[in-house]
Formats: structure tokens, C-alpha cells, sequence
């Protein structure tokens, strides 16, 4: 082979080899969704809980086939309960691993952090346990094109919660205790306050702490003990509400009830023990849901275990079937068209719910559910809808 026709076989292997690499000139063998989870630090037990469901789901939508003719991978990132690493692991998840949705994660604050990431790249992204209406709103107001919720919003969910307190419980002394650096925390707070006082409710106690820090809350409970506080609002997440029941308990605080939000957590009776008993948790979704049912035995088969965290569970998994679906209705696994047959979900039927979204991508008119903490457990007590 003479000296031209080598040079031209070289030139030919290369121009071969940069073909077959270069991103785009031949379709991925899998459609690739990220899963955004803190699967260390604080809120390891929730992250942990929704990874799992979200590759039970994966596996399940594989097994009948894929969508559009493909297998679907998850791709899962640890943010580590940080907003800086989650807006690294965002970047890094659409940039480097071409995922054409996020799902996750569980706070609202992570998902206020990462909205400017994800809309500038144009990859849509759903929260799963994230309330706070900044999830899908800029500051001022107008919604992301790429953000979006599976659960109700902070707004419905301090009614739902100032609504139970007030006309359930029938209790009208209120004490609160909020987390002081948490946007969760914030934002459930002030939507409970303005609806209790609108049923006829009085703040006896609007008290603060800092998570991750703050593990001695005595001195507040004595002033909400002092101010006879007949309810205790709680609208924070994890390990700190556990320690606040604790402690209420051990001060002799028998009486006062505790109402908290989505951020309960089955670990919480690990650190409070018999103190969680007959406390209410407004939330999304209840263990006894017999729609339920065949997910809760997908999971003990797959893990061999209990589904404890089962809220951010289910969201979790639903929230990979509801981008599923929206890609079927797209057609196409371009972000930018499944952003937009998300925004245009109508009547969608998943496992827990079914699922509208309004003009500000989230789930129209979803019914709250109250759980009962009661036997070592959260039970099933009753649905509210003001």
C-alpha cells in the first residue's frame, strides 16, 4: 500500500471513530431520567425511600416494553440535603448525562435553587414533596416553563392544616415552632397563619429555631407551656420535630396536640418514641390506599422491606409515570415537548392520585390526607378539603 492510500485509510479510521462518538449522530439506546435525591445527610430516609421507588417504577415501565421504542435508565445524583450540590448535580445531570427530565427533589428550597438551572437548559423538572409556590413561580409570579410539583402546594396545604386544627380538633390557642433557615418551613408557616386567624383562631406563640443546629428547644416550649397553647403547629421536616415532641413531653406538655405537614418521617419515631402517639400529619397520600396496594407489595418484593417513607415514595414513583406519560404524549423524547405535555397534563390517572395541572404546573384540587401517628405507626384518620 503506497504512502497516499495509507494517509487516506488513517484520515477514513478517524473520520469513522469522531462519527461514531460525537453526541447526537446516532440516538441514544436510553432514555435517560434523572433522579435527584439526598441520599446522605439530614434527609437521608426520605431520599433514600425515593430512589428506590423511583427505579421499582423504572423497572416496571421496562418490563412492559419502554416508552417510544426505548429503555428507560435513571440517572441518580446525591445533593447530600445541600442546595449548592443540587444545583451541581442539575447541571451536571443535563449536561454530561443528556437527561431529558429530573425528577426530585423533596424540598422545597433544593427545587427554588435549581428552578433558574433547569429552565435556562430547558429540561423540565418535577418536585415531588417541594410545596412552596416559588417552585414554579419566579418572584414574580410568572411560571417557570420547566418547573414543576406532583404535590399539592404550601398555600392549600397551611389551610388544610389551619382548617383541621380549627374546625376538626377544635383548637383555637395556637403555638408555632418553625424551622427560621428552612423556605419550607417559612412558607407553610405564614399560609397556616393566615388561614387559622380567618377561621377564628388565635397565635399565642410564633417561635423559631435553626435546624442543624438548635437540639435543646426547652426554652420555647416552656413559653408556649406558659402561653396555653392548647395546639402545637409544626411545619417543619425530620429529626427536629421529633426532639420538639420529646421534649414537649418530658416538660409535662400531656394536653397539646401536635399538627404538622408533609414533613413527617417514620425514622421520627426513633427519636420520639411513645411522644409521636396521637399526633396529625396533614399529607399527601395514606399506607391504606388500596390503589396503593400493589405498589407497597412491588416494593417489600423488590427490597425485602417496608416502604416506611412511604410519601416520598409514592410521589417519588408516580412522579416517574407522570413523565413517562407526558413523553408518550409528546411523542418524542425532546425535553422541551415533554415540558410542554407536562404543562398540558389533564386528567392524567396515576397510582395515587389523578392528576390536572393549572396554569402555575401544579396539581389542581388534590384532597389532603390526615394520618393519625398511633401504634408505632402513621394510620389512615380521615381526607379534608376546605
Amino acid at each position: 500500500m503506497n504512502l497516499l492510500r495509507r494517509v487516506g485509510v488513517v484520515f477514513l479510521l478517524i473520520f469513522l471513530v469522531l462519527g461514531f462518538c460525537a453526541p447526537g449522530v446516532f440516538a441514544a439506546d436510553t432514555i435517560k431520567i434523572g433522579c435527584l435525591a439526598a441520599l446522605t445527610g439530614d434527609w437521608a430516609a426520605y431520599g433514600q425511600t425515593e430512589e428506590k421507588t423511583e427505579l421499582l417504577a423504572i423497572d416496571e415501565i421496562n418490563a412492559q416494553g419502554g416508552v417510544l421504542g426505548k429503555q428507560l435508565e435513571l440517572v441518580v445524583y446525591d445533593f447530600r440535603t445541600r442546595a449548592e450540590d443540587a444545583v451541581n448535580a442539575v447541571r451536571r445531570m443535563i449536561e454530561e448525562n443528556k437527561v431529558v427530565a429530573i425528577v426530585g427533589a423533596n424540598g422545597s428550597g433544593i427545587n427554588i435553587a435549581t428552578a433558574p438551572v433547569v429552565n435556562r437548559l430547558k429540561v423540565p423538572q418535577v418536585g415531588t414533596v417541594s410545596t412552596n409556590p416559588q417552585v414554579t413561580v419566579d418572584a414574580n409570579g410568572k411560571v417557570y416553563p420547566y418547573s414543576f410539583r406532583i404535590c399539592f402546594t404550601d398555600p392549600y396545604q397551611g389551610k388544610l392544616i389551619a382548617f383541621f386544627a380549627a374546625n376538626e380538633l377544635k383548637r383555637m390557642n395556637a403555638a408555632i415552632l418553625y424551622d427560621i433557615g428552612n423556605d419550607y418551613s417559612h412558607g407553610l408557616r405564614e399560609f397556616f397563619i393566615d388561614n387559622y386567624l380567618d377561621y377564628g383562631g388565635k397565635i399565642v406563640a410564633d417561635l423559631a429555631f435553626r435546624a442543624g443546629t438548635d437540639v435543646d428547644f426547652r426554652a420555647q416550649l416552656t413559653e408556649i407551656r406558659d402561653k396555653k397553647a392548647d395546639v402545637l403547629i409544626l411545619p417543619n421536616m425530620g429529626k427536629e420535630m421529633a426532639l420538639i415532641m420529646k421534649q414537649a413531653r418530658e416538660l409535662g406538655m400531656d394536653d397539646i396536640i401536635f399538627v404538622g405537614g408533609d414533613g413527617y418521617g417514620e425514622f421520627m419515631w426513633e427519636i420520639a418514641g411513645d411522644a409521636m402517639e396521637n399526633s396529625y400529619w396533614i399529607n399527601h397520600v395514606a399506607p391504606e390506599d388500596p390503589a396503593m396496594a400493589a405498589f407497597f407489595a412491588a416494593y417489600k418484593e423488590k427490597y425485602n422491606d417496608e416502604c416506611k417513607e412511604f410519601v416520598n415514595g409514592v410521589l417519588g414513583y408516580d412522579a416517574i409515570y407522570l413523565v413517562v406519560d407526558a413523553i408518550r404524549r409528546a411523542g418524542s423524547e425532546d425535553p422541551t415537548a415533554i415540558a410542554n405535555a407536562l404543562a398540558a397534563s389533564e386528567n392524567v390517572k396515576l397510582h395515587h392520585a389523578t392528576i390536572t395541572m393549572d396554569e402555575f404546573h401544579n396539581p389542581k384540587d388534590k384532597e389532603g390526607i390526615v394520618l393519625i401517628a398511633k401504634d408505632g405507626r402513621a394510620q389512615f384518620f380521615t381526607k379534608v378539603k376546605p
